[in-house]
């Protein structure tokens, strides 16, 4: 049987890269047009946006400033839900607001355990 304590650190680090990773995704359609975007004017809200998605992707992928920058990503995940989605409905299914639910979530848990073991923050923490 698997023991899942044994892999916690595995588990998570999989877990902090694919949140920084899709992240990164979401602001350089944003910014730079990619992975099939249309890039937005960078003095709008959401080039604000995709400046914030890029950042912190990266910073949660190599595990740099990991719980601030995931306290910014969380706030930003609450705007883009009230913004957006919430005045078209109160269900997230039907709002197309569930990503930016699910994000925020993530960046919950990411905010409360930092890098943890494989990342730039906890090599500077044991310095």
């Amino acid at each position: 049987m698997l023991s899942i304590k044994k892999y916690e650190n595995h588990f998570y680090f999989v877990f902090r890269i694919l949140i920084g990773l899709l992240f990164f995704q979401h602001g350089a359609q944003k910014l730079f047009g990619w992975f099939g975007g249309q890039a937005v004017n960078i003095g709008s809200i959401m080039g604000l946006a995709g400046i914030i998605e890029t950042a912190v992707g990266i910073l949660v992928v190599i595990g740099l400033f990991t719980k601030i920058a995931s306290s910014i990503a969380a706030v930003e995940m609450l705007v883009a839900y009230f913004m957006a989605h919430f005045p078209q409905g109160t269900y997230p299914l039907l709002n197309q607001g569930e990503p930016a639910l699910l994000y925020f979530a993530a960046f919950l848990v990411l905010l409360s355990q930092g890098a943890r073991k494989w990342g730039i923050d906890s090599y500077l923490d044991n310095r």
